[in-house]
């Protein structure tokens, strides 16, 4: 039964969610899982200055956070070499994206991404009532150039490009993301979404100003700072655009303690580039796994890497459930053609190794059912 009190709106809305959690997906199996490989997390953790300075803020927490998270802004306008007021911070880079959907997008607005992008965008589109229209990815690889084009055509308000891409790992130069700005049209704002930027090649890095007025950029602390469970994320442009979010941002969102641990996380670049080498190498790892296995790793500028199954999106979601099945959580896109693939975040030594030995099984069981 329907609560008729809801809007008209929220009532259209399907009970879906964007993810399913793996903590959910545990209590559904009634077991937790030996490897979690499934959600992007970084399992090599956040600088120990950023646990130090977080377990110190704790005494502390009878106080709301600033509400200006006004040091941590200073320290990324600082970092970015860029002015204070084209940042703002936010609850990770999804409640950022909430905000500026709710700031720019009305019913019957349309919105431009491409078909089987990152779905937590497209919720919230489809939450405040925008229209949502896609384009295929090119290949493995998102389109600018089509998807700027299909702004043009429909009057877009919005068009979100992640560089690099979640779920496929792939990366565009960044030089071809300013170069083809030229055919963005003036209605529409770029949202780029850099949540895994610092995983990525220096050539991932679009040369655009910070404060060019056709560009939002979202970063985050989630992944390559290990701060997922903190939530910290943030939004880089326009000055008149950033003060927008103090209309409708929720002004104590931001915890004492992840400010605290994102300023000091921030200010450890070292431990930020032992990650990343880490990162790397499981990435590496994880690719041979897959090769021993007769599946295709993609090529990867995440946290996580993407491989082919040489199937279709039945094949990837018996895999997922086959590896679920013993222990290994892992995930997979959710639109063909890139369905095909199921998707592993890198993992620890021990992380890979359940992987390596659970693999070969889970193939085994999809191969003889089919």
């Amino acid at each position: 039964m329907s609560d008729t009190r809801l809007t008209p709106l929220a009532q259209s809305l399907p009970a879906t969610v964007p993810f399913i959690g793996p903590e959910e997906l545990e209590r559904r199996r009634g077991a937790p899982f030996a490897a979690r490989l499934g959600a992007n997390e970084n399992v090599f953790g956040p600088s120990p200055k950023a646990i130090a300075a977080m377990q110190a803020a704790t005494p502390d927490l009878w106080k709301y956070g600033d509400s200006a998270s006004h040091d941590l802004c200073v320290a990324l306008a600082e970092h970015l070499d860029t002015r204070l007021e084209t940042v703002t911070v936010g609850e990770g880079v999804d409640g950022l994206l909430g905000l500026l959907v709710r700031l720019l997008v009305a019913p019957g607005d349309r919105v431009v991404t491409s078909h089987g992008a990152y779905p937590t965008f497209n919720y919230h589109v489809q939450g405040f009532g925008g229209e949502l229209v896609t384009v295929p990815y090119k290949g493995d690889h998102e389109d600018p150039r089509a998807l700027f084009a299909k702004a043009r055509e429909t009057g877009a308000k919005l068009v979100y490009l992640a560089n690099p891409d979640n779920p496929m790992g792939s990366y565009l130069n960044g030089q071809d993301i300013a170069d083809a700005l030229a055919d963005l049209p003036d209605h529409a704002l770029l949202v780029l979404d850099e949540a895994y930027i610092e995983c990525a090649p220096e050539a991932a890095l679009a040369p655009i100003a910070y404060d060019d007025p056709r560009v939002i950029r979202m970063r985050t602390f989630s992944k390559a700072y290990a701060l997922a469970g903190a939530r910290v994320g943030y939004a880089i442009g326009d000055p008149t655009l950033i003060a927008a979010f103090d209309t409708v941002r929720n002004h104590f969102g931001m915890h004492r303690t992840a400010q605290d641990g994102a300023l000091a996380a921030l200010a450890d670049q070292d431990h930020l580039r032992d990650t990343v080498a880490r990162i790397a190498a499981s990435r590496e790892e994880i690719a041979r796994i897959a090769r021993d296995n007769g599946l295709v790793p993609l090529p990867s500028a995440t946290n996580f890497v993407t491989a082919d199954t040489g199937g279709d999106g039945d094949t990837a979601r018996s895999l997922v459930a086959a590896l679920g099945a013993r222990g290994v959580f892992v995930r997979m896109p959710f639109v063909a053609p890139q369905d095909r693939c199921i998707r592993i975040s890198c993992g620890t030594p021990e992380d890979l190794l359940r992987l390596e030995e659970a693999l070969p099984a889970a193939l085994a069981e999809i191969n003889s059912a089919g």
